[in-house]
Order: C-alpha cells, then structure tokens, then sequence
C-alpha cells in the first residue's frame, strides 16, 4: 500500500526542512520518514542521500542537478529509519554486507511517486539512496528549454516514419525526460509505441512498457526481438549498451520503424565512433539514423533574486570567438546569481536543457562510410552549421536564462 503524504505541512526551503526533521527527531518512525519524503519531494529534489559517517549519517538532497546538505543524524536515529526503508522497499534486513535494491510508492495529494531504493556496504555501515521518479517532472516538449530552429527541427523528426533517433549524453542530463516528450507529442490512436527500460522510470498512459530482467535472461537484445514481433510503430530502447542490441536497433530503423534511443557519449559527433566500438556496420548506421542529439542541464538563474551582470571586454571577446558563425543576439541581458529564500541561497531554480543536434542527411551519411573519426566528423558538422553545446549554453546566458559560471561549471568551457 501506498505511503500518504497529503497530509504532511508543504516544506517551502532547505532550511524549512532542517527545521521540521530535527523538532520530529523523536517522533516515531513513520512519521520522521513522512516528513523526510515530503520535504524532498516539495524541495523538487531528484535524489536523497543518507551517508554513514563515523559517528553521524548525513542527509542530503540533489536539487537541480547539485547535492545540498540538510542536516546529520544519530546512528541511533537513522538506524531505525535504514530498516524502515529497507522493509519498505522489500529489502532483506539481515543483508547488511551486500548492496540491495528496492522500491515503493508515496501518494502527494494526486500524485502518485515511484521511489527507487539502492543500499551500499560501507565502511561505517549501509548508506541508502533514494531516486524519486515524480511524473509531474515529465514536460512537453515545448518545455525543454530548445531554439525555436531546435523545436521546429524535433518536432519534423518525431514525425518521420522510420528512422533512428539517439540522445547521448551522461546521467543525469535529462535524455529520458527527452524521450518522454518526443512520446508524449506523437501518441495517438494510430500509433503502437512499446518501450524496453531498465528500469521504467515513468509510466506512460497508452504505451506500452517493458522492463528488463537480466537475472531470468531479460536483457534489452531479447526484450527488442520480442518486440519486434508485437507490430509495433514506435520504439523506445532505454539505452544501448552492447552490441547485439544495437544491431537489432539499426535494423528496427531500417525496416519501417521509428526507434528513439540513448547511448553514453559526449557529443554527437561521438555517436558513430560508439556504434563501431559496439561492432554495428557502418553501412547501416548513416542510413538507419535520422537525427542525433547530445544534451546537458543547465541551472535557471533564480528570478527573484538575480542581479544583472556586465560583461567585460574580455569576457565578450571569449564570448564572440566562441560563438564565431553562430548568430549573435541583437540584444541581450544577462545575470550573475545572487541567492535568497526561495532558491535556498543557491542562486538558481529549476534547470533548462542546453543541446546540440545533428541531422543525418545524404553527406553525413555518406561522410560516415568514409570516416568514423570523432573529430572527422565533429569538423564536418561544424562545416555544416551545427551549434555545439557550448554555444548553445552561451546562447541561454545571453538571454538572461542562465549564468556564465553555470554554462562553464556544465560545460567546462
């Protein structure tokens, strides 16, 4: 059964929440627990980390993509809301030497919130981390954070009929809140989607969705076989990540399906080189993938208490020669941050996506028979007019979005 949370005070800042754990410290289990949850999910947090310590057990939340630290616990304390989570999530009590992993769900007033749970064996005894999977973090595509040319140019190729298209980039940079909106904007009746996921993160109203097993054999290569043979239009592959699946993923794009899919790369240009590396037939990879996207998270410079910054000589000089080929804003404003309340003195809230794309048209595709070279490639797209990153990351500075220290903190620029 559920964990209900809607009766629980909204916690408004960081430190709110500091101050309402530690007046419930003696209250019981449950209700520390409730509190704890609340607060995190209130606090848009993505992640809550309890760390063992010596003597203490640190709790801290990621929001937007930084981990924060709230407050630290007893032993005594933490121990019993470690076997709570652990028997919530059902997890084994008497495992303490070996990582587990679980789940739950809380109820927020109407919202229903998948927690995934993940202990770790440490020196000083278990840590546990938990991942809230809440849905009210899928967006639109409208809502990411793209160029106009960007969203003109995604919403074109969801809309082809077959093809590949793959969104690269580390963890945490927002590729499945992608992917939920490219399916989200072209579900329809007419459509059979079926996604394969390890795990399934949200769940999607008239799709249908499968998670991977590996421990009984179901991995991504025969969950996309079996796919294969339920008529399916549209493909979601959580990720490719080794060679047989992404032999059968090219063939899916080749065969008169559309296949949405991620892959761990630092740009686009990487993309081709990874395929060849999972032994995928460059013969097939121009022709099979439409469009490739890499993409990163940037944090939103808080609107309540940002302070308008000028940008020095050397900094525009920098700015112009990156952005050399790019248009420039005829007109600009830009932010440094500051921090107050209601951004728990961060400076930022909320994040935004920052994204390069490039189209796999008739010279790419017959650029990449010739050459997989990453840096090959990379030239030749920037020949072709692609908008890096980087770029578009300044881009967002300039247009008052962001901060210049963010976009270099996410960028290394």
């Amino acid at each position: 059964m559920p964990i209900n949370l809607s009766s629980k005070k909204r916690v408004e800042s960081v430190a709110d929440l500091k101050e309402v754990i530690e007046k419930n410290l003696s209250s019981s289990t449950s209700e520390l627990l409730e509190i704890t949850l609340k607060g995190a999910i209130d606090l848009n947090s993505s992640d809550l980390h309890f760390e063992v310590q010596k003597t203490k057990v640190k709790l801290r939340l990621r929001i937007d993509g930084v981990l924060q630290e709230i407050l630290e616990f007893d032993l005594k304390d933490y121990k019993r809301i470690l076997s709570r989570l652990k028997l919530t999530s059902k997890a084994k009590l008497n495992i303490t030497s070996l990582p587990q992993a679980g789940r739950f769900t809380i109820l927020n007033g109407e919202n229903q919130i998948e927690i995934r749970t993940s202990t770790l064996p440490t020196e000083y005894g278990e840590s546990i981390v938990l991942r809230i999977l809440n849905p009210e973090r899928l967006i639109n595509l409208d809502k990411l954070g793209l160029r106009k040319d960007l969203l003109e140019l995604f919403k074109k190729e969801i809309k082809k009929p077959n093809g590949m298209i793959i969104i690269t980039g580390p963890t945490g940079s927002g590729k499945t809140t992608t992917l939920y909106a490219f399916l989200k904007t072209i579900y329809g009746p007419g459509e059979k989607i079926i996604t394969i996921e390890d795990p399934i993160e949200y769940h999607l109203k008239g799709i249908s969705q499968t998670q991977t097993n590996p421990a009984k054999g179901y991995d991504f290569a025969s969950g996309l076989k079996s796919i294969m043979r339920q008529d399916p239009d549209i493909i979601l592959i959580g990720e490719i990540r080794d060679s047989q699946t992404s032999k059968i993923a090219l063939q899916a794009a080749l065969t008169g399906h559309l296949v949405f899919t991620t892959l761990h790369t630092n740009d686009a240009a990487g993309t081709v080189a990874r395929l060849v590396s999972l032994q995928a037939n460059p013969i097939n990879i121009g022709p099979a993938i439409n469009l490739i996207i890499a993409q990163r998270l940037v944090r939103n410079v808080c609107k309540k208490c940002r302070v308008p910054k000028k940008i020095s000589d050397i900094e525009m000089k920098e700015i112009k020669k990156k952005l050399k080929g790019v248009p420039f804003p005829p007109s600009y404003k830009t932010f440094k941050a500051k921090g107050c309340k209601y951004c728990n003195f961060t400076g930022y809230s909320g994040r935004t996506g920052i994204f390069e794309a490039l189209v796999v048209d008739e010279e790419i595709e017959n650029f990449i028979l010739k050459n997989q070279s990453i840096a090959a490639l990379r030239k030749e797209a920037l020949k072709k007019g692609l908008i890096t990153i980087q770029q578009d990351g300044l881009i967002k500075f300039l247009q008052g979005t962001t901060t210049l220290e963010e976009v270099k903190r996410v960028t290394g620029l």
